[in-house]
């Protein structure tokens, strides 16, 4: 397996880890209790479905914008992480799987820079 073919992996890994993680989060494990779930859901998960057909077809634009969005969620997840002991393993969670997320774009966006260049 390449570098940019495992890059793309973890970063997968990490973008998928940390979808599930929050509609698990938010829908079953400690749903919002003075909000709807639904509009809780809108808001935390919606954005992430925004750059799933880029990252599906490992569009280089997409993946590096979508670092944007990973560090967002990785702030999330340290202030929840703060907490009391329920939310802080979620948010613990999150944090590495927005970490991995970014960490592997960066790496797979540097990995191939030589093929973006030679189009």
């Amino acid at each position: 397996m390449t570098a940019p073919r495992l890059l793309y992996g973890l970063m997968m890994t990490g973008y998928f880890g940390t979808l599930i993680l929050l509609t698990a989060w938010f829908a079953w494990l400690y749903p919002p209790v003075k909000t709807p779930v639904s509009l809780t859901l809108l808001l935390l998960v919606g954005p992430l479905l925004l750059p799933l057909r880029g990252l599906l077809h490992a569009r280089r634009y997409t993946i590096s914008w979508s670092c944007f969005l990973a560090l967002l969620y990785f702030i999330h997840g340290v202030l929840e992480a703060w907490h009391t002991a329920p939310t802080r393993t979620l948010g613990m969670a999150e944090v590495v799987f927005t970490t991995l997320w970014f960490i592997a774009a960066i790496g797979y966006i540097q990995a191939t820079k030589e093929q973006s260049l030679e189009k």
